[in-house]
C-alpha cells in the first residue's frame, strides 16, 4: 500500500512541475507580442485544459487508467 501511495505521490510530484513549467512558458508567451507567441499560447492553455479535464475527479482516487493518461500526457510536450 505504501509503495502505491509513494508512487502516486512521484506522478502528482512530476505532473506538478511540468504544469509549473507551462503556465511559466504561457505568461512568457503572454508577455511577447509575436504571432508565434499566440500560437505557442495556445497550445500551452489547450495542455493544461487536458491535464485539467483528466485530473478533475483528484488525486485521491486516482485510477491505473487516470495515471496512465497522466504519463502520457507528461511525454508530450
Amino acid at each position: 500500500m505504501a509503495e502505491e501511495v509513494s508512487e502516486k505521490e512521484e506522478l502528482r510530484n512530476r505532473v506538478e512541475a511540468k504544469r509549473k513549467d507551462l503556465e511559466s512558458r504561457l505568461e512568457e508567451a503572454k508577455a511577447d507580442s509575436r504571432s508565434e507567441a499566440r500560437e505557442e499560447e495556445k497550445k500551452i492553455r489547450s495542455k493544461l485544459e487536458s491535464l485539467e479535464e483528466t485530473i478533475k475527479g483528484g488525486w485521491d482516487d486516482l485510477s491505473n487508467a487516470v495515471a496512465g493518461k497522466l504519463n502520457d500526457w507528461l511525454k508530450r510536450d
